[in-house]
């Protein structure tokens, strides 16, 4: 071989690892990215916002951190590139469980830890592509060649790495797990560089142990990710979590009290509590039982705890009953979680699950379960029950496709604190609603506090009335929650809103039993206070594209912090 061949292969080497190293730093720095996004949505919820804000502010450092490395001088270029991606590793794998338990410790200084990180992740990220394009002027001298190469690998690694992100990293290993994985990548990018630029770098030993005291670190943080975990999490609740997972759509965390009290808590915010979680389900379920004609097919959209659906099993002539959750890890826990399956009483436990993944609804086998009959529990009789099916998908896609119509619609969303779930508090979902009930049907939406967010409450009970729904609202106070709220709502060619509201003020007993509601609460609960101004013309009718339920939501939580 020549010495003309001996330098063209050395070039085409040194151009080839170049790629390989831009091709693990932009997969790398998505991930990054990506990471820190979820870990801001998690505790904070918002989850639109925070990756905005997040991604955007990397972005702009990645900018600075691209103007910095002008800095660096050519004989220095190798070491600080290692050395760069040395410390990115560490921040970027220790970052997550930093925040974790800054957030426990402090909550007043998790925007100033979020963002100090964020803001030296960019900064280090933009500081390699630069560097990597002035490292590869001695392999490709030509600036379009190098410009071009270094890029195309970058944006490639940057699309693998948000694939390998999505589907593979946070499905199989948590989020904490997931940072310490990155790391160790990033680490590997840094081997790569120190083994091929070796003879180039002046302090070889020196970066050699930082990077393998990097990897041992990472490794020994991965191993003990999930204790660490549980340490930081415990610091955010009172009592001892006793179910803690992290799901593709929610965080949910089930904590229990020294006197057995369960409560279960998504993505940081209280969703029932065992002590008082009847109170609410009552409200939510019973008046439009009672209201309705018929109830033998129910629909109850969210409520993938199975609580809504426990009381729906107490009436005889339910026939069926479609529970639709688009988290099956909710629901899965709903029937196989000893806690929860005590609470809601084994209700979902001889359901048909159908994990929809295609957005398409498949039929399935009917199947009877026989139930035993609550009525009469001593003599242990039972009765055909009604076919459960439990449906995961997106509430506002079912609705789309749900074939037939349903005597009682029972939606159970989360409050609209964020822009993914106020789509489900839209005029259109509504619409899309009232082609679903039956005629003479009856629906009811829970609608949070209509004393801590008034404005969200009034703006549902207008947004279901522009539907062409007769609307009526009923309140009831909830220990864990305060003063709480719900709108019931029918068809107008079926009961006017006067009409709608008599037939609740004549309910003089229940068909089934409760613990707590009675047809005088029943009666109660249609009065509201002078400060509640039903026809306020300032709060407006929530649309898909205007979500002004959110901001009317975010407002009036801030305003009573």
């Amino acid at each position: 071989m020549n010495i003309n061949s001996m330098v063209k292969s050395d070039l085409s080497f040194g151009r080839a690892a170049i790629y390989i190293i831009t091709f693990l730093m932009g997969g790398c720095g998505i991930a990054y990215e990506y990471t820190f996004s979820k870990i801001a949505s998690d505790l904070l919820g918002n989850s639109v916002q925070q990756w905005a804000v997040i991604i955007g502010l990397m972005m702009f450092c990645m900018g600075i951190g691209s103007d910095i490395q002008k800095y660096i001088k050519d004989k220095h270029i190798f070491d600080s590139f290692i050395f760069f991606e040395i410390i990115l590793s560490l921040i970027g794998g220790f970052g997550p469980i930093f925040l974790l338990f800054v957030f426990g410790a402090g909550r007043d200084y998790f925007a100033l830890a979020q963002y100090g990180l964020s803001t030296v992740t960019g900064i280090l990220i933009g500081l390699e592509i630069p560097v990597l394009a002035r490292i590869n002027e001695r392999y490709t001298p030509q600036l379009r060649l190098n410009i071009g190469g270094i890029l195309r690998m970058d944006y490639i690694g940057a699309f693998l790495g948000a694939l390998s992100w999505i589907f593979v990293l946070t499905r199989f290993f948590t989020i904490i797990q997931t940072g310490f994985i990155i790391g160790i990548i990033n680490n590997i990018v840094a081997g790569i560089a120190l083994l091929y630029f070796v003879k180039n770098a002046s302090k070889k030993f020196i970066l050699a142990g930082s990077a393998i005291v990097s990897v041992v670190a990472l490794g020994y943080g991965f191993c003990n990710a999930p204790a660490w975990t549980a340490c930081a999490e415990q610091r955010l609740f009172l009592d001892p979590i006793v179910y803690s997972k992290t799901t593709v759509y929610q965080h949910i965390v089930l904590t229990q009290h020294f006197s057995g009290d369960i409560a279960c808590y998504i993505n940081g915010h209280l969703q029932f509590h065992s002590n008082d979680e009847y109170i609410y389900h009552e409200f939510l379920v019973h008046p439009a039982m009672h209201a309705a004609q018929k109830r033998k097919r129910i629909l109850v959209l969210g409520g993938g705890d199975g609580l809504a659906v426990r009381e729906i099993l107490k009436y005889k002539e339910v026939r069926s009953i479609t529970l639709v959750d688009i988290d099956p890890e909710m629901t899965d826990i709903a029937i196989n979680n000893p806690y929860l399956a005590s609470l809601n009483q084994g209700s979902l436990q001889h359901a048909k699950v159908s994990v929809i993944k295609n957005r398409a609804i498949k039929s399935g086998k009917k199947k009877e379960v026989p139930i035993q009959n609550r009525a009469r529990p001593l003599l242990q009789e039972f009765t055909p029950g009604p076919e459960i099916s439990i449906i995961n998908m997106d509430a506002a896609k079912f609705i789309e496709q749900a074939p037939g119509l349903f005597d009682v619609i029972i939606i159970d969303f989360p409050d609209p604190n964020s822009l993914e779930l106020s789509k489900l508090y839209s005029k259109g979902f509504y619409e899309k609603i009232y082609n679903k009930l039956s005629r003479n049907g009856i629906f009811v939406q829970q609608s949070s506090s209509p004393f801590f967010t008034q404005k969200a409450f009034i703006c549902i009970g207008k947004t279901i009335k522009s539907a062409k729904f007769s609307t009526v609202p009923i309140h009831e106070n909830v220990p864990s929650f305060g003063e709480w709220g719900w709108w019931l709502g029918c068809k107008k060619d079926f009961m006017s809103e006067n009409r709608l509201k008599h037939a609740l003020q004549s309910i003089d007993s229940l068909f089934v039993e409760t613990q707590y509601l009675t047809p005088q609460l029943i009666k109660a609960s249609l009065s509201f206070g002078k400060n509640i101004h039903f026809n306020n013309a300032d709060i407006k009718i929530n649309t898909m594209l205007n979500n002004v339920i959110y901001k009317y939501y975010i407002q009036e939580l801030k305003e009573n912090e």
